[in-house]
């Protein structure tokens, strides 16, 4: 029986300039890595090319001295291909890019039901965009549009919840949503359905 050599000391081996190390780090997580791949892309051709991509970026991280072992080796390898797969569609426009309209609600695009694999990816990602994006809001923004999309709440709620008017909660709501263009538009973020 062949001892095996742990995945951080493969690492550090090749870190230390021996290429037989990365090999075998290949080797061994090939065939997880590229399943996964194509479980997402549906496509061998797309799923090679990623593949490489990851392994490129891999190489480079690691040559950098910019990872940092954790004994998450492959994990760590599984977010940069997930990554790469949801710059690819992105890239590829499989999915409409937004472009807001004023009376364009940009939340519709997060709720699908039932979601293929790719789908649920990218809707994970959209979710932890609007997080982040919806952080940079003025407080009272922010306030009034967590109420409406996330606790659906109506207008009339949201106004005896706040203390405000209707019309000020309007105001407020669509001021949210301007200010989040906004931000999409400065941020270059492009956010798919």
């Amino acid at each position: 029986m062949e001892l095996q050599i742990d995945d951080s000391i493969l690492v550090k081996n090749y870190i230390d300039g021996d290429e037989k190390a990365l090999e075998a780090l290949i080797n061994r997580h090939n065939q997880r890595i590229s399943s996964f791949i194509y479980s997402k892309v549906l496509d061998r051709d797309v799923a090679e090319d990623i593949f490489q991509d990851t392994f490129i970026k891999v190489i480079k991280t690691l040559k950098r001295g910019a990872y940092s072992e954790e004994g998450k080796f492959l994990p760590w390898v599984m977010r940069i291909a997930h990554n790469l797969i949801i710059d690819y569609f992105r890239k590829n426009k499989r999915m409409p890019k937004f472009e807001g309209s004023d009376d364009f609600n940009i939340f519709s695009v997060i709720r699908d039901e039932k979601l293929n694999a790719e789908k649920q990816l990218i809707k994970n990602q959209i979710e932890s965009d609007l997080t982040l994006l919806i952080e940079e809001l003025p407080e009272d923004q922010k306030e009034v549009l967590i109420m409406r999309i996330y606790k659906d709440m109506s207008f009339k709620e949201i106004s005896e919840n706040t203390g405000v008017s209707i019309n000020t909660a309007l105001g407020r709501m669509r001021y949210a949503l301007i200010n989040l263009r906004k931000i999409v538009a400065r941020n270059n973020i492009v956010l798919t359905n």
